[in-house]
């Protein structure tokens, strides 16, 4: 069964997102046949490679919220980030556009370390104050992530993977999507927001059952009806057993 992510690396819901769905999956009992795929999505394309200011900045001037507003967003989301074991810090979060994360995250993925970078990068932008913008940091990123340093370097002096990251953005707009964190399963279930862990839990049951339906085998091939005996498929019932 595959479940896509559309999620951003510069939301916080997404990294919120992220632990309760990996909670719900490690306690799901066929998890070792789901594959999870991450898709590219950016709340504001529009955000320069590096905004002067702070993140309560960003949002009160671009965004026209209040600042005290701000604050009591920021003191609820890291309150929810805690419960899941993220220690998220605001005030050092550098605001930078998240494109080029976007395409270190679908490098990784060609060599299998995808969820890797995901994490990486979530845990540096909100937790550790640092700049997803900067080529530097997020070669740092790919180097710890044992990725070769002459693929690296290729990918930041040219733009490979900038249309597999735009690819990413048409399929959520195709598929109705403006927010995020949001889960596909198999493409015929949908999932918005960071669910609780027994919503994820649920829709991972729904989703294994539409794709794995039980089949109900005969009690013989053809031919074996002569061979069969007065007790061949006698069940017990509400109403007690066949005799």
């Amino acid at each position: 069964m595959k479940i896509e992510i559309w999620s951003d690396v510069a939301c916080p819901w997404c990294y919120i997102g992220k632990r309760r769905f990996e909670a719900a999956l490690a306690e799901f009992p066929h998890r070792d046949s789901i594959e999870v795929k991450w898709r590219s999505y950016q709340l504001d394309p529009s955000l320069p490679e590096h905004y002067d200011g702070t993140e309560l900045d960003y949002l009160s001037t671009r965004k026209g919220m209040a600042a005290a507003q701000v604050s009591q967003m920021f003191d609820h989301v890291a309150a929810q980030a805690k419960g899941e074991g993220l220690d998220f810090r605001f005030d050092t979060i550098v605001v930078a556009n998240s494109f080029t994360a976007h395409r270190l995250i679908h490098l990784a993925a060609a060599h299998g370390l995808q969820d890797a970078a995901k994490e990486r990068l979530l845990s540096g932008h909100f937790e550790q104050g640092k700049d997803i913008g900067s080529t530097e940091y997020l070669t740092s990123v790919a180097l710890e992530l044992g990725l070769n340093a002459d693929e690296v370097a290729a990918l930041f002096a040219t733009d490979k993977f900038a249309d597999d990251v735009r690819q990413d953005f048409a399929e959520a707009r195709a598929l109705g999507i403006s927010g995020v964190p949001f889960f596909v399963i198999d493409r015929k279930f949908g999932l918005s927001g960071a669910q609780p862990v027994e919503t994820f839990r649920q829709a991972l049951e729904q989703g294994w059952q539409e794709s794995h339906p039980l089949v109900m085998v005969a009690a013989g091939n053809e031919g074996a009806a002569d061979n069969a005996t007065d007790s061949d498929g006698v069940v017990c019932g509400p109403d007690g057993c066949a005799i």
